[in-house]
């Protein structure tokens, strides 16, 4: 039966059906269902699939919108569940934000929501951010990650640029800088110094959570 729920968010999310979304994520909470594997092997499910569909110009970007609004009103029921859980934990704080000279904002929206599903803090600063506004917002909130995302190949700068400014502030071992979105390739990311990087969602929250185990040794 959990498989059934499992393939019900996923299908609510392709179909981009919200109140689908809604009604089967609290069926997932009534029958016990992890909150968290609903997410991951429920609704990221069917953002794969929707991702996956989009590459290959079987649906465009107002179905992958809507996609992400189902799976956004799914969380709004299962991540009061997994805070519970949560409020004995000391939170890991995240900035992110779509880096200066870009106004797409989906990738960066699901990011986050899986990251505050996944137990952060996230801090969104919304898109066409600049480079001095994260890091302002880091110190001011004490954040332990900055993560930057773009769609856009000529924004790709502003997230060296980040990382020079830290440098240049001596911050830079401060904060783990995490990065991605369309255009960037792990190699990019590594070639300008960031610590992590996401191809998705699902790989932006378990790069992360490595991240913190690995600077809290």
């Amino acid at each position: 039966m959990s498989e059934y729920i499992l393939n019900e968010l996923a299908e609510a999310v392709i179909l981009g059906d919200e109140e689908k979304a809604k009604n089967v994520a609290k069926k997932a909470i009534e029958m016990g269902i992890d909150p968290l594997i609903a997410i991951n092997d429920g609704l990221m499910k069917g953002m794969r699939q929707i991702s996956e569909d989009f590459n290959n110009l079987k649906v465009y970007l107002p179905e992958v919108m809507l996609a992400a609004e189902a799976m956004k009103a799914a969380l709004s029921i299962l991540e009061p569940k997994i805070l519970e859980k949560k409020l004995t934990e000391e939170k890991r704080k995240v900035v992110i934000g779509t880096i200066q000279g870009d106004i797409h904002d989906i990738g960066k929206n699901i990011v986050a929501l899986l990251l505050k599903a996944n137990g952060f803090e996230v801090y969104d600063l919304g898109r066409d951010v600049p480079v001095d506004e994260f890091i302002k917002k880091a110190e001011e909130v004490k954040a332990d990650i900055i993560a930057a995302s773009t769609l856009l190949s000529t924004s790709m700068p502003y997230m060296e640029d980040l990382i020079k400014m830290l440098n240049e502030r001596n911050l830079r071992d401060k904060y783990i800088v995490m990065v991605g979105g369309g255009p960037v390739t792990r190699e990019w990311a590594k070639s300008i110094g960031a610590d992590g990087y996401g191809e998705d969602g699902e790989e932006a929250v378990k790069v992360a959570k490595e991240l913190i185990k690995v600077k809290n040794k």
